[in-house]
């Protein structure tokens, strides 16, 4: 069965209103990752999408050539540009590569309790790039993640954050639950990485364990942007008020589709498709453990 993608618009005393979800990442050069890849995602999913630049980088899907850090206080007016006007629902953050920055958000976010967080830990790019600083990591973890509905660390971005190594899905299993009882809220701990005919992700939401599966699309033509583009298409379906397993459900779903539909804009380049649907039926959802 297929299934259009989410249009989550409505109207109020005759007029059209659009839900609105926020993105606080960087800037990627290429269009592939980052703030251009949140939007994509926002669009195909009917929402208006908000952005705070949190930094520049000159990037494309072989790799990072610089990256220019935003200043902490023009983070922090973007942010109350933002907030002081649109009702924005949900947010995701991606790359926030300096303390100062990480101070900033969580100093605007913390009496945001009514926006849905969706928090991606973006540590290293795909090129195997570092994207957090070592003296941030700290900071990510005492100050910003505990605000957080959802985070959604890969597996190294768990392995950094637990200590620990997490590879299997006992071990993604094991994790999940450390860093919600650590953080206080539901965490997606992604195996996009693993090996093996499926692509199995772990959801802890509190009470119950989840594994969302789908099939791995084999040799996608690029998978830069994968992780940015799941984050902001849960925030996106979260804006749009379904429930935290459904939006991860249509996340992954998004995520899928745009891997089987990726396409080359150069001789070598090539990037992730947009979705004209989601594929809901690829991804099988089961729960495995309660609390």
């Amino acid at each position: 069965m297929e299934e259009a993608v989410n249009t989550c618009d409505g109207e109020s005393d005759g007029f059209r209103r659009l839900p609105v979800a926020l993105t606080i990442a960087g800037s990627d050069s290429g269009g592939n990752a980052g703030i251009q890849a949140d939007l994509r995602a926002f669009h195909m999913f009917g929402v208006h999408g908000c952005t705070v630049l949190a930094a520049l980088t000159a990037q494309n899907p072989f790799g990072v050539g610089g990256i220019l850090t935003a200043d902490a206080d023009f983070v922090a007016a973007q942010l109350d540009a933002v907030l002081d006007v649109y009702a924005v629902s949900a947010l995701k953050t991606g790359m926030l590569s300096s303390p100062e920055v990480i101070e900033a958000v969580a100093d605007r976010l913390t009496c945001q309790g009514r926006i849905l967080k969706v928090f991606d830990p973006v540590m290293v790019a795909t090129s195997g790039a570092r994207l957090l600083r070592d003296d941030a990591v700290g900071l990510l973890k005492s100050r910003l993640l505990p605000l957080g509905t959802l985070v959604t660390p890969n597996l190294a971005e768990a392995g950094v954050l637990t200590g620990r190594t997490v590879e299997t899905p006992e071990e993604m299993s094991d994790a999940a639950r450390v860093l919600a009882d650590t953080f206080g809220c539901a965490v997606l701990v992604k195996g996009g990485h693993a090996a093996g005919d499926c692509a199995g992700d772990i959801l802890f939401d509190g009470e119950r364990v989840y594994r969302l599966t789908s099939p791995r699309v084999t040799e996608p033509l690029s998978t830069h942007g994968t992780g940015c583009s799941l984050s902001a298409a849960i925030a996106a379906s979260l804006a749009c008020g379904k429930t935290l397993l459904e939006a991860v459900a249509e996340g992954k779903a998004y995520v899928y589709e745009a891997l089987r539909t990726g396409a080359y804009v150069g001789e070598q380049a090539a990037v992730l498709g947009t979705p004209a649907r989601l594929p809901l039926e690829r991804v099988i959802v089961e729960p495995v453990g309660a609390a």
